[in-house]
This record gives C-alpha cells, sequence and structure tokens, in this order.
C-alpha cells in the first residue's frame, strides 16, 4: 500500500473522533527501535505559528523511552477494522513483546526517520519542539488527582507536524 504526502490543513474527519472514539497509536523511536502505544488523549492545533500535536505519555510505558530519546514521533490513525490491533498495542507491554509482530503490523519510515504503520489510513509525523510532565499541584479540579494513585505523572509532547501521511 502506499501513501501520499498532503498539507495539513488538507487533513479531513473529526480529530476529536479521530483520537477520542477511534484512538490512535503513539509510536516514537527509528529504523533501530521503536515502541508504539494506543492512546485516547491527545489534539492538535497552532501554537508558536505552527502547526501541532499533543499526546501524553506515563511514565511506566515503554513508549516513554523512545519518545524521550528521538526527535520524532508518530500519531496514526485507522479503520475501525484495526480495533483489535489498537487494542493489543493498549494493553501489552514492547518490553515483553514484538507488538508489531503480534498485532499484524507493518512498519514503515518517514523521510526523518520516524517510524509509523503501512495499515495506518492518516500519519501525522512530528518533530518534537516541547515536553513537560504533570504537577499536581496545578491541577485546578480535585478529582483529577484520583487518576494519578501512585504519582505517575503524565508527560506531555508537543510536535510539530513536519509531514502528512494519507493511504492512497
Amino acid at each position: 500500500m502506499s501513501f501520499k504526502k498532503i498539507g495539513v490543513k488538507d487533513i479531513t474527519g473529526n480529530i476529536f473522533e479521530l483520537i477520542g472514539d477511534r484512538w490512535m497509536l503513539i509510536t516514537g523511536g527509528d529504523r533501530k527501535g521503536y515502541n508504539m502505544m494506543t492512546a485516547s488523549w491527545g489534539g492538535a492545533g497552532v501554537l508558536w505559528q505552527k502547526h501541532v500535536t499533543f499526546c501524553f505519555v506515563r511514565p511506566e510505558r515503554y513508549t516513554r523511552l523512545f519518545m524521550d530519546r528521538g526527535d520524532y514521533y508518530t500519531l496514526s490513525f485507522y479503520d475501525e477494522k484495526y480495533r483489535d490491533m489498537l487494542f493489543l498495542c493498549g494493553s501489552k507491554s514492547g518490553r515483553d513483546m514484538d507488538k508489531a509482530k503480534e498485532a499484524g503490523l507493518h512498519p514503515c519510515c518517514a523521510d526523518c526517520g520516524a517510524v509509523y504503520f503501512e495499515e495506518a489510513a492518516l500519519v501525522l509525523v512530528c518533530k518534537k519542539i516541547y515536553f513537560d510532565d504533570f504537577k499536581p499541584e496545578h491541577f485546578l479540579v480535585p478529582e483529577i488527582s484520583e487518576v494519578y494513585e501512585n504519582g505517575n505523572y503524565h508527560r506531555m509532547y508537543i510536535g510539530e507536524v513536519v509531514e502528512v501521511l494519507v493511504k492512497e
């Protein structure tokens, strides 16, 4: 299967549905090593005059190691027929198995070396431009703290969208 490059403003679909309902894979790393995880938290917008995405990864997730090491990450979106694959990638660790192989995914690399999968319908290739860790003293709504019983606060990554790929 082949992909074509499109402009960021040519992306179709509702980003809230794509991320929150259909889920996405966050993939960090490159040809030498990568890991991916399913996520339903994140977004896209404009910041610092750049088209950006933002995503969140907990410290215990194996993907975080690859997100921290590399300069790029991908957010990829899939048709509903890949729901089982997304479930597997969100419930198993790449420390324990080759998730791509188990899920039936075929890795590809963007021009910058970031990894995505040929099964994706849409891929956003992002260059990291900022990160920060959630701080409990900044939660303005008390019930948010209940999500973090063990103090394992998410790290937020903001990346400039440098390439958009859609399945042809």
